[in-house]
């Protein structure tokens, strides 16, 4: 199997299917706020009514008293329309927030189900740039854009009813705002969506750059690389700015050619109604209430066109935010249960990039309570074969089972009970040191997380800490090193209590005496339980009951470490280079 390095963005049909399903979803809400925004689009419409009445009168002739109503009248109709409005962009607000809520909920989901693999090939600027600009340019379209947009479609539907029901000549001049409508939006909405999309996919690649820099600074120092990522953040930027650009070039043009169509009904209705009235064929109450109309058709179009481009973005957050879940599942639950907790690789091949195998047929059956140790040169594939025994990734082709099943046929629960990985990454949580350790097992008593502390050799500065396990840690707490993080990790571990553990150089960060004690204490915690250890430092190796060296994605040797030292083969050059023992002429 190779690993994806893209996540993908939703197709129009799955972000209609997904609309689709929240109005299924809220349907009271949906038809409450849509029935208020007809009652107080309704309401506006007798404003033009009354005063196209009162132009007539004033024409033939009338009272002070008809005036005071058709006042009066108009400012009823006004108080109405007002508090129609509120109630509707009330309703409105609520069903955004839930709807918002929902989705938030949904991503977060589907991102925490996401395979460990997609997510690390995909790298962390995709995923953030989704979490943050998506999500907040979503809820800019859903808070404000999508209400105001229903507003404008219901006001203009029955806007334009209300001017044909004047009379049919009213059609007319509205058909001439027709061609440039359809001509502006036709060639908009071809380019808008792929343009904002390159436009957010450029935000992903500015962050990617980033938080690179900004994670690999001491190797950018180090190396002198500083120049080249500077370089590559302008052309990151360069490139945001050309997909900026774009888009901004496709708003200065459909704009101001929609302000255009916008005057053409209203002026052909007043010319054509005069043209009309002077014939005798309309009255002038008629003339002006048909303009009034026109006149008020001009707001909603013009929020249509408009908040239009706010959903074009809206409808790219969505694609990308519901793309996460559209990411297939690296594994297939078959119910199976394992029969042992014996673990086994049959001839594994894997490949990051298609075609290109990191591994090649690797056979490899470990012993229940079994401690292996893997070392060979970086690059050769140790921490990979880790990964595929922990089930991390599932192989290309072969098998990793535990008990004759395949580690991708268990849910992840079950998964992480027979087997779990721990690298020399970890991550220390904001919040108590308890609940930083409890998150592998929640109901974990205080007698087993400092047990768990002590089998890690990390009991003595967690009991100095001024609240001892209720003390703040992480971000804006007190700080932890390196070495004590990467303790909290196997505490973790010792907590979840899985039968095997892979420990991908797990104690690279603790100087050589401390990670020494560090895994003969796991050792003693964890009798009986099997332990594969990828390390560099070979007092590891020392003490397993096999090696395994993995040299250009094969395993070339495996046996005890006295049986491989006696071999003179690739592990013994190893050790004698790091034992420093090598003797003089190579004998």
């Amino acid at each position: 199997m190779s690993v994806t390095t893209r996540l993908p963005i939703a197709d129009g049909r799955a972000v209609r299917r997904y609309v689709g399903q929240v109005a299924h979803r809220h349907p009271r809400l949906l038809w409450t706020a849509l029935g208020l925004h007809v009652l107080a689009a309704v309401t506006a419409l007798a404003a033009p009514r009354l005063l196209g009445d009162l132009v007539q009168a004033v024409e033939e002739g009338t009272t002070r008293a008809y005036v005071d109503r058709v006042v009066v009248l108009l400012a009823v109709f006004l108080v109405a329309q007002s508090v129609l409005t509120r109630y509707a962009r009330y309703r409105s607000q609520v069903m955004g927030e839930l709807v918002l809520a929902e989705l938030r909920e949904d991503f977060v989901a589907h991102t925490l189900a996401l395979p460990v693999g997609t997510v690390e090939a995909a790298g962390s600027g995709d995923l953030l740039t989704r979490t943050g600009t998506d999500i907040d340019q979503l809820g800019w379209s859903v808070r404000y854009a999508l209400p105001e947009w229903t507003i404008a479609v219901v006001t203009a539907v029955l806007t334009f009813a209300a001017a044909l029901s004047v009379g049919w000549w009213v059609f007319l001049p509205c058909l001439l705002a027709l061609p440039p409508l359809v001509v502006g939006l036709r060639w908009y909405l071809a380019r808008a969506k792929d343009g904002y999309l390159a436009e957010t996919a450029s935000y992903s690649q500015i962050t990617t750059t980033l938080s690179e820099t900004v994670e690999g600074s001491r190797t950018v120092e180090a190396l002198g690389l500083g120049d080249k990522r500077v370089q590559a953040g302008d052309d990151d930027c360069a490139a945001s700015f050309e997909a900026e650009k774009y888009t901004l070039h496709l708003r200065t043009v459909f704009f101001p050619s929609m302000e255009l169509s916008y005057l053409l009904p209203v002026v052909g209705t007043l010319l054509f109604g005069g043209w009309l009235y002077t014939r005798g064929e309309v009255s002038l109450a008629e003339v002006t209430t048909a303009t009034l109309y026109v006149q008020m058709l001009i707001d909603p179009v013009d929020r249509l066109v408009s908040i239009l481009d706010e959903l074009q973005l809206g409808a790219a957050s969505l694609s990308r935010l519901l793309g996460v879940a559209q990411v297939p599942d690296d594994r297939t639950v078959t119910g199976r249960t394992p029969s042992s907790e014996k673990l086994d690789a049959d001839d594994v091949r894997f490949a990051y990039i298609e075609g290109r195998d990191v591994l090649h047929g690797v056979d490899l059956d470990v012993g229940v309570g079994e401690r292996i140790a893997m070392v060979g040169p970086s690059g050769a594939g140790k921490s990979t074969l880790g990964r595929l025994l922990a089930g991390i990734h599932p192989p290309r082709t072969g098998s990793v089972t535990v008990g004759d099943v395949g580690l991708v046929e268990l849910p992840l629960g079950d998964l992480r009970g027979h087997v779990a990985l721990v690298t020399q990454e970890h991550h220390v949580f904001v919040g108590t040191l308890r609940e930083n350790l409890v998150l592998a097992r929640p109901e974990a008593t205080d007698d087993d997380v400092w047990a768990a502390l002590g089998a890690v050799d990390a009991r003595e500065w967690a009991d100095a800490l001024p609240s001892g396990l209720d003390t703040v840690i992480g971000s804006g707490g007190r700080s932890v090193t390196a070495a004590q993080a990467q303790q909290i990790a196997l505490a973790r571990l010792v907590l979840a209590d899985p039968h095997t553990l892979v420990l991908d150089e797990a104690t690279s960060l603790i100087d050589p005496r401390a990670a020494r004690h560090l895994e003969r204490s796991l050792a003693a915690v964890l009798h009986g339980r099997t332990v594969i250890a990828i390390a560099h430092r070979l007092f590891s190796a020392h003490d397993a009951d096999r090696v395994a060296v993995v040299e250009d994605g094969v395993i070339s040797e495996l046996g005890s470490h006295d049986d491989l030292v006696e071999a003179g083969g690739s592990y013994a050059a190893l050790w004698d280079s790091w034992h420093g023992s090598a003797k003089p002429g190579g004998e």
